[in-house]
């Protein structure tokens, strides 16, 4: 009986191992929309930088993180490649179904918008989206003080920031929102407190469900020493120098360029996985490296940060809060990973297999977490692929202490939980390293 149910849970994990990976392996980054309102002598003028190739290949952008969960994928890798000329006449194609969409309102009037100059910048990275410039302009109405703009959520996010004016207004809008009325005349600015409670999720939402490498490093910190003291050092290491240098790199004080930025967080997560392999305990020098990935990673947050614009007004407020929902974050995977390993970590040095326990971990791995994907799923297509790879990881992460259970004897959990783990993690942050250093 044991030995069937250890085949049946190997052969769940490779499943899910090869589902994990295969989402994995072609990730076409997206990045939010920027738009830049300005308003001078009743001529409207917003510049938007977006995300061009997934607009004109007709991509649904409400929810998704990059370009393969959708559906024309392979139109967008095709756009990609294309010279700027020929994205800058595709786009200015499509224009009027793009224009169709936005709505851009003064008091009760809508704005007619022309387009005024289209600029795509030259291709670097396939795997990365390349900055598309998109001038629109129009008329304010005589006798009106108010714009608001409504948009798609098809587009993706925007991050709206009116220009030109005192106390400008600064939004973050996602899911077809509308900015409300925004005078023109500025003195609109976020609030302290509303700049600080805008932000929370924003940084949440980097880590869950966007952030897949920074997941898989607090992953690896977790399986070398899962009990809570070791993961209070690690973890305040890790967040005290992510924080310092996400303030540095959101001030404009340090700046390292995304090309090694990126590789080196990817390395980050090879070291962790492969330390794990060779060590059962916390080294003393360990909450120092840590110390040092943790000033990489905050200038990868810092990047992100850099394409949404904090609101200068509120800049502290906004960094902050963004700070506070990555922490979040990481806290809730490194809660998540440890209810699903309790069962397991409690019984380390039990020699005795418990079946029983290995057949609820099988039901948590193949039914539960499966389960867990129909909210998703109802959302859009996107999100639901969004988060498929960290449900796909927790499923592995279940389906590994499942066997654990069944196999039972002493040093189980680091056999058979965090060994594997920690070999899959290393493998995924490799393929990162030589994905984002070579193509």
């Amino acid at each position: 009986m044991a030995s069937r149910i250890h085949s049946v849970v190997l052969a769940n994990v490779l499943a899910c191992v090869l589902a994990l990976w295969s989402s994995l392996v072609a990730a076409h980054e997206l990045r939010p929309a920027i738009g830049d309102l300005t308003v001078n002598d009743g001529q409207i003028r917003l510049v938007l930088r977006l995300n061009a190739e997934a607009i004109v290949a007709g991509v649904d952008l409400n929810g998704i993180a990059d370009t393969d969960a959708a559906e024309q994928a392979e139109e967008v890798d095709r756009l990609r490649n294309l010279p700027e000329a020929e994205i800058e006449q595709a786009l200015l194609r499509g224009l009027p179904e793009v224009l169709g969409k936005l709505r851009l309102m003064a008091g009760a009037t809508p704005v007619a918008l022309d387009g005024l100059e289209i600029i795509a910048e030259p291709v670097a990275n396939i795997e990365l989206p390349r900055e598309t410039r998109l001038v629109l302009g129009g008329t304010l109405p005589a006798g009106e003080t108010t714009l608001e703009l409504l948009w798609p959520a098809e587009f993706g996010v925007l991050i709206l920031r009116q220009q030109g004016v005192e106390d400008p207004y600064t939004g973050y809008l996602a899911g077809g929102v509308s900015t409300g009325p925004i005078d023109v005349s500025g003195g609109q600015a976020m609030t302290l407190l509303g700049a600080f409670l805008t932000y929370i999720p924003v940084g949440f939402d980097h880590i869950l469900p966007l952030g897949l490498d920074h997941i898989l490093f607090v992953l690896g910190l977790f399986l070398l020493a899962p009990n809570l003291g070791a993961l209070v050092w690690q973890v305040s290491a890790f967040t005290l120098a992510h924080t310092v240098t996400l303030a540095l790199g959101a001030t404009g004080v340090v700046t390292v360029p995304a090309h090694i930025v990126e590789p080196l967080i990817a390395a980050s997560i090879v070291y962790v996985a492969v330390e794990n392999l060779f060590t059962t305990r916390l080294s003393r020098w360990r909450p120092a490296v840590i110390f040092g990935f943790g000033l990489l990673h905050g200038l990868g947050f810092a990047s992100v940060l850099g394409d949404f614009g904090l609101p200068q007004g509120q800049f502290i407020s906004a960094l902050i809060g963004f700070n506070i929902g990555v922490e979040l974050g990481q806290l809730t995977v490194i809660a998540v990973a440890f209810l699903i390993s309790f069962a397991v970590l409690r019984r380390t040095d039990q020699a005795e297999p418990n079946v029983f326990k290995g057949m609820i971990y099988l039901i948590v791995a193949v039914v539960i977490l499966p389960v867990a994907l129909i909210p998703l799923a109802a959302q859009s297509a996107q999100t639901f692929e969004a988060g498929l790879p960290l449900l796909v990881a927790l499923a592995i992460l279940a389906g590994l202490c499942a066997n654990a259970m069944v196999v039972g004897g002493q040093g189980a959990y680091r056999k058979m939980v965090a060994l594997p783990s920690s070999i899959l993690i290393a493998l995924v942050g490799a393929f990162w390293v030589v994905e984002r250093v070579f193509f």
